[in-house]
């Protein structure tokens, strides 16, 4: 049948699409062939570039590829230089850092700590309601934000929403109200007790807390950076057993950095802390990946470890101490402390020194430089009144100093630079007493003056002879023997008693039973000086060692300590200056430097004006070791 051939397939097949037949027009010949050359020419244009270059004599062929090193290079050297413009080295995760602390740490805790491995732990673990920068100024942390009222009394902060303690719990006012309370609580013993007596604090609703105080007092903000603890921790904690409830040692807080590890020895004490850091602290979270504390039973071990790389950096190392270091891979950071020590005249024990002349060629023949080279190795500021370098609002602070380790001597940091009086002062101080009215007896070899009172051991004559007590700590004694040898040179009698610290305190100053004492002063970063100053603090428990009363001063200082306006407290301490530099109850030393030792790969260190130690952490989220290169638009952190 004629059927079965319509069946059949065709030779030149269409295709059929939903039943409609499309006319199809199978390639030609031609077009095959023009598709075949299109897919050689590239290769034809290569053939003939390389004929092209077997043309070329050899010193032509080496020309061009000369020049097509040159244009390659040329062109990643204009792509590094744009990426160069647009991008910046900023700091990146990574590293770690390995501290050396002597004595264990007891009271991780803001309210109890006592010692300086307490401080250093608690800095790292526990954030406050504001936070000091290097630089002095107190920036909010878990507050976002605060206001004080006009009359200075009312403190008004409003906490961050997101703020928490390394456990995930929310940090709310009810935190802040018991921290303070535990502060206030006389059975807990907090040694911060009196920076909240009489202060009332309340919260309005979970993210507002408000402090009121009796009076204005200026300094009071500097207490707000009080770490916070967790209330649902602590809460139940009777104060009988907070000193050694298990928190202290394993704490949970809002700082920084958060407790990963510990190590203890066979009696349960820690002997290692390992801290990381807390990805949700409020100001950003660390650079550095881990932080680690060890401890060890005195300074000559911490020492041996350091030398041996068991540690990479050691704080609050004595001047003395550095000369036998060896390592060179490490900076000496240097700053001056907020402290003043001076020689603090008791005028009621001592009639001589009631005499005018008498102390003015007393200070007169201090050459306090050479006091700060030969004792202090140099770690100190010449200090010629009250106030210290760095308080906020008075005199400039002396940055840090990073020194390399190699180096014969530290940079002055800002100290003075007044050359050395030599034998200048002593001849100075003998014309002083000789315009005073005093005579020096060559047979007696002391210096004498008719007493207007009479009385005197030498039958109505005033001899120039004291006793200066002090502490039998190192820099202490070596102080005192510098400050009589050149009184002495001066033909001053005076005689040094040294005493253990405890009996100073209790059998020595608290009574005011002394002529005259070298001692320390902590003044803080934001100037009071009322305590150390103001007549009503002549007796103990005040520290107007000197026991210095003058009407005008009193009223300057207490009008000072309630001004929250910054121009005019410092207008008022610029007075108070003034004035007791007319009156010498005292001759001003030295501001002590703290030092610290750090590998030189540890940047960022900011360390301004320290009222303690431990606050050489303030910006230790801002620490690191290892960087990156990002373009610009993608950070504001460029270094």
């Amino acid at each position: 049948m004629n059927n079965s051939s319509d069946l059949s397939p065709d030779k030149n097949p269409r295709p059929i699409s939903n039943g409609v037949d499309f006319d199809y027009n199978p390639p030609s010949n031609t077009e095959n062939l023009r598709t075949k050359l299109a897919k050689k020419r590239p290769l034809w244009r290569m053939s003939f570039l390389d004929t092209l270059l077997r043309d070329f004599s050899s010193g032509e062929r080496l020309v061009l590829y000369a020049l097509s090193i040159l244009l390659g290079i040329s062109t990643l050297a204009l792509l590094a230089g744009l990426n160069a413009m647009v991008s910046v080295t900023v700091p990146a995760e990574g590293g770690s850092l390995t501290e050396g602390e002597v004595g264990p740490a007891r009271f991780i805790n803001p309210v109890l700590t006592l010692s300086q491995p307490d401080e250093d732990l608690s800095e790292l673990v526990f954030s406050g309601l504001t936070r000091v920068h290097p630089d002095g100024s107190i920036v909010p942390d878990l507050a976002s934000h605060y206001e004080i009222s006009p009359d200075g009394t009312t403190y008004t902060f409003t906490l961050r929403t997101e703020a928490t303690f390394h456990d995930g719990t929310p940090l709310t006012a009810a935190d802040v109200l018991f921290t303070v309370a535990a502060a206030q609580n006389p059975d807990i013993k907090s040694p911060h007790r009196a920076d909240w007596e009489g202060v009332q604090v309340s919260s309005p609703d979970p993210y507002t807390v408000v402090f009121k105080l009796q009076h204005a007092y200026a300094p009071f903000i500097e207490n707000t950076t009080l770490g916070i603890l967790p209330k649902h921790i602590w809460q139940n904690v009777s104060t009988e057993e907070f000193p050694f409830n298990p928190a202290n040692t394993h704490p949970i807080g809002s700082g920084p950095y958060q407790i990963a590890g510990t190590a203890t020895d066979a009696t349960g004490s820690p002997t290692r802390y390992d801290l990381v850091p807390f990805a949700k602290y409020v100001l950003g979270e660390a650079y550095l990946k881990r932080i680690s504390f060890v401890f060890y039973p005195n300074q000559e071990e911490m020492i041996k470890a350091f030398e041996s790389r068991k540690i990479d950096a050691i704080a609050g190392i004595a001047p003395s101490d550095l000369k036998g270091l060896k390592r060179t891979d490490v900076n000496v950071v240097h700053v001056a402390l907020p402290r003043v020590f001076g020689v603090f005249f008791n005028q009621s024990h001592a009639s001589v020194l009631a005499d005018a002349s008498a102390r003015a060629a007393l200070d007169e023949a201090i050459d306090k430089q050479q006091i700060v080279n030969t004792v202090l190795g140099g770690y100190g500021v010449v200090l010629d009144g009250p106030i210290p370098p760095g308080v906020s609002g008075m005199l400039p602070a002396i940055p840090a100093v990073f020194d390399d380790a190699t180096s014969s001597s530290p940079a002055t940091g800002g100290a003075s630079t007044t050359p050395t009086k030599g034998s200048s002062g002593a001849e100075s101080a003998r014309a002083i007493l000789s315009r005073g009215g005093w005579t020096f007896d060559e047979k007696t070899a002391v210096w004498e003056k008719n007493s207007a009172k009479g009385g005197s051991a030498s039958g109505g004559k005033l001899e120039l002879s004291f006793t200066l007590s002090t502490a039998d700590e190192p820099e202490l004694v070596a102080t005192a023997g510098a400050v009589a040898t050149q009184w002495r040179a001066a033909g001053i009698k005076v005689a040094v008693q040294v005493y253990p610290l405890s009996e100073l305190n209790t059998n020595v100053i608290r009574p005011r039973a002394y002529d005259a004492v070298l001692f320390g002063e902590v003044v803080g970063r934001t100037a009071d000086l009322f305590a150390f100053w103001h007549s009503s603090q002549r007796n103990d428990p005040g520290l107007n060692l000197a026991l210095y009363a003058n009407s005008k001063a009193d009223t300057m200082l207490a009008t000072a300590r309630a001004t929250t306006n910054l121009k005019q407290r410092k207008e008022l301490y610029l007075q108070f200056i003034s004035t007791i530099a007319k009156d010498d109850p005292a001759v001003f030393l030295y501001a002590p430097e703290f030092i610290y030792i750090v590998p030189k790969s540890l940047q960022g260190v900011e360390i301004g004006a320290l009222s303690s130690p431990s606050e050489r952490y303030l910006n230790v989220y801002q620490w690191y070791t290892d960087t990156q290169q990002v373009w610009s638009i993608f950070t504001d952190k460029s270094i």
